[in-house]
């Protein structure tokens, strides 16, 4: 009797079991399909390796290389205008190692793929991978792969975490690099909001100051009201990012053929614009992030302002450099994939090239945008369209 409700049981629980595993066995097989491990072989976890150390490699070389020679050149301005150690460490080689690494990401990108490649191929080690059947299309998977990490590290950087240390790096060089940043404005006219057109004489961004400030308001292209003030602060204490207070203000106000003028020492006033809308430096695109660059963008194009186009550029060049690591990624491996006498040698010197003119291609680009009138989109997009061009050809004529 004790047997036969064990069994009973034990039936039971078989029972059960085949109905949660049919309930698992889809969801099971779902995760496993989606599971990124599952691509990744013992072959691509050695070749994703080899890429990854050898572009960090390259990184330490080459950037310790430029932190030397710009030591050399920066050190007497350094000790003339008395830059503290601590500011020259922290504020500005902690920033400026991400910003060069983050720029030349594309050449070492290519010099690790040819190094490491080329040694690869020297000891037959891709001779024997493809001898066993695999194709060299099978071959760059781990490479694909390592490139996809590597731009999705650089997109971070470059869109979020880089242009918070350049606005560090930029007020360090101001100090004590002698390279002065652009802190005053005059005769500023813009349009900060729907039929609102305000005007400052001179502006100091140091105090965040303007002088001469007028403020019109039209409504059916007729002017309802206007505002001067000799004095305009930016109140930089406030929650409100457009507050400032007019000092010696008089507004008029015109409501048909009457007038009402209402004058006063001083007044608090929401004004839609920022010091940064007012005063443009060199290289300020580089300090938005990209969430803050669409935002300034869209912003500037409600005013009528023309002066977006590199800032639409540095926005775009942003997402089109990260394509870049898997372009010159397949140049590079279809360059030193083969078995050759004379080394790596001839194939560094041309994957040092191309990278170069990789980057020359895109500052010439970006001018083309902000002097040819070439949409900043396809700007951005050129050197990604020609490199991938020479990438499809060294594909098809890689060794098989």
């Amino acid at each position: 009797m004790k047997v036969i409700k064990n069994k009973r049981l034990w039936l039971k629980l078989r029972k059960t079991a085949r109905a949660i595993k049919k309930v698992i066995s889809p969801v099971a097989s779902v995760m496993a399909f989606f599971n990124p491990f599952r691509y990744i072989k013992r072959m691509d976890r050695y070749i994703i390796g080899k890429f990854i150390g050898t572009y960090i490699y390259s990184i330490i070389l080459i950037i310790s290389i430029s932190i030397v020679f710009d030591v050399n050149e920066n050190l007497a301005k350094f000790t003339t205008n008395h830059a503290p150690l601590r500011a020259i460490v922290f504020d500005y080689y902690a920033n400026f190692v991400p910003y060069f690494a983050n720029l030349f990401s594309p050449l070492f990108v290519f010099i690790a793929v040819i190094f490491f490649t080329s040694k690869l191929a020297g000891n037959s080690e891709i001779i024997a991978m493809l001898a066993c059947g695999m194709s060299f299309k099978r071959l760059l998977r781990p490479y694909m792969i390592s490139a996809a990490l590597i731009s999705i590290l650089n997109f971070t950087l470059g869109a979020y975490v880089i242009p918070k240390g350049t606005v560090i790096r930029h007020d360090f060089e101001s100090l004590y690099k002698n390279n002065k940043k652009k802190t005053s404005a005059s005769n500023v006219q813009l349009q900060v909001g729907k039929g609102v057109i305000a005007y400052i004489q001179q502006y100091d961004d140091v105090s965040k100051t303007g002088y001469g400030f007028s403020l019109d308001k039209f409504e059916n292209k007729k002017l309802v009201s206007h505002m001067t003030a000799n004095v305009i602060k930016y109140d930089t204490i406030s929650d409100n990012r457009y507050q400032w207070r007019a000092v010696n203000y008089k507004i008029r106000t015109l409501k048909g053929m009457r007038e009402q003028i209402k004058t006063g020492a001083e007044i608090d006033t929401m004004i839609m614009m920022e010091p940064m809308d007012l005063v443009f430096s060199k290289g300020q695109q580089e300090t938005f992030t990209s969430p803050e660059l669409l935002r300034y963008i869209s912003k500037q194009k409600d005013r009528g302002s023309s002066n977006v186009v590199q800032y639409e550029v540095e926005y775009h060049k942003r997402i089109a450099s990260c394509f870049a690591s898997f372009i010159l990624t397949i140049i590079g491996a279809s360059l030193s994939a083969r078995k050759r006498k004379g080394g790596m040698g001839l194939y560094l010197g041309i994957g040092m090239a191309l990278s170069f003119s990789y980057i020359l291609l895109q500052t010439v680009s970006s001018t083309f945008a902000i002097n040819a009138d070439t949409p900043p989109v396809l700007a951005a997009w050129i050197p990604n369209l020609l490199y991938f061009a020479i990438a499809y050809y060294c594909y098809k004529k890689a060794p098989n």
